[in-house]
């Protein structure tokens, strides 16, 4: 009898068409738990599973668990970041490549992009900032 588990390359190419979709299936804790315990009860009793392979497994989901927190950690650090420029004056490149000087009213960060930041009424990504002064902006 073979096992049910096909391991991570047994992915659900629909589900990697998002990230959102694509961490869920990969980084739920419930489901490796789930996958581990239906492995237990189905393998062949004449050829039970090899302890190292367990012990790979588990070693394998705590690294996702801390990869996981090391995500969580520094998305944190970026929205920390971004919102401790509230009130500063930027001057940033726009999409037709002019200079722009405004000062930033708001911060967000969606999902695992890079920060936005709210300059009057324009989004404006961090990697487009080329400047950052403490003073208002200059006509």
């Amino acid at each position: 009898m073979t096992s049910p588990i096909s391991g991570p390359t047994g992915a659900n190419p629909a589900a990697a068409s998002t990230e959102a979709a694509k961490s869920k299936s990969l980084g739920d804790k419930d489901t490796f738990m789930k996958l581990l315990v239906a492995q237990l009860k189905y393998q062949d009793p004449t050829k039970p599973a090899d302890s190292t392979a367990f012990l790979a497994q588990t070693a394998q989901f705590t690294q996702v668990e801390k990869l996981e927190d090391m995500i969580n950690m520094l998305q944190s650090q970026r929205m920390i970041g971004a919102s401790s420029l509230v009130g500063k004056t930027v001057t940033y490149m726009d999409d037709t490549g002019a200079q722009q000087t405004g000062v930033i009213t708001a911060a967000k960060l969606n999902g695992d992009s890079e920060p936005t930041l709210k300059v009057g009424n324009t989004d404006v990504q961090l990697s487009k900032v080329t400047e950052i002064t403490t003073g208002s902006a200059t006509a």
